[in-house]
């Protein structure tokens, strides 16, 4: 099992290999060759972990999240745009004219080749690895009486999509337990294995239609109830072997 970060550095951002409290700088992407540089975790200022070219999330994923809806037959997949992304640490900026801006952890798979027209055996080998997600979402947008047509700010607006704090690779995601935190209490809490559709399901089917490039990341669907955040709370989410995100909620 490897964890690996991206962090600011000069005059590029840098990525490493994060080995407890000591993060090793890796070379370019092409190389990916550690070099002889180390730095200590707490002096890094972490950034989202990869770069997608698109994010896509999966809705109405965990059993628990239906309550009396029916279950999807196939994957129900949504985009959110990559200018949402915000880096482990960074706030959730709160809009002016929202009202209801929910939290959701999610397990996020991170693309590793390219994927297009693949069976569910080459869509997991095509899993780069895994990483946590807040697909942070407006409900009134979303679902409200004066609802949006899509859910491009509902879903999209600027530092909705909190990544982090490393993609590990080596990991068996099957059944790993999802603990999403507010304020320190708990508020949602499920392990993986609950997912109507794995991993490899959703990328195959995604890769039906669009080409998936390495770095594009997905979303898997959020476990539970969701709850309204304000501002001056703090959203954990943590999964078991891949670590903490955590992120403050600020108003615009």
């Amino acid at each position: 099992m490897v964890k690996y970060v991206r962090f600011e550095s000069s005059p590029h951002p840098a990525f490493g290999i994060l080995d407890g409290s000591a993060v090793h700088e890796l070379g370019p992407p092409a190389a990916w060759a550690p070099i002889a540089r180390t730095h200590r975790l707490a002096e890094l200022k972490l950034l989202a972990p990869c770069t997608p070219s698109k994010i896509l999330g999966v809705g109405l994923n965990y059993k628990s999240h239906l309550g009396s809806r029916p279950a999807p037959v196939h994957p129900e997949i949504f985009y959110k745009p990559p200018s949402c992304l915000q880096r482990p640490g960074g706030p959730i900026v709160l809009p002016r004219d929202a009202a209801n801006v929910h939290f959701e952890g999610e397990l996020v798979l991170v693309i590793g080749r390219q994927v297009r027209h693949v069976s569910e055996e080459e869509a997991a080998a095509a899993i780069f690895g895994v990483t946590c997600g807040n697909d942070v979402s407006e409900r009134d947008w979303q679902h409200g009486g004066n609802k949006d047509l899509q859910w491009w700010r509902a879903k999209g607006s600027d530092t909705f999509a909190p990544l982090g704090p490393a993609i590990v690779a080596g990991l068996d995601y099957s059944d790993l337990l999802l603990t999403t935190r507010l304020n320190g209490e708990t508020v949602q809490q499920q392990r993986t294995s609950d997912l109507l559709f794995p991993p490899a399901r959703i990328v195959s089917y995604v890769s039906r239609w669009v080409t998936l490039e390495p770095g594009d990341v997905i979303f898997t669907g959020t476990p539970g109830s969701t709850r309204k955040m304000n501002p001056g709370d703090t959203v954990e989410v943590e999964i078991e072997g891949v670590g903490v995100l955590r992120n403050q909620v600020v108003a615009a």
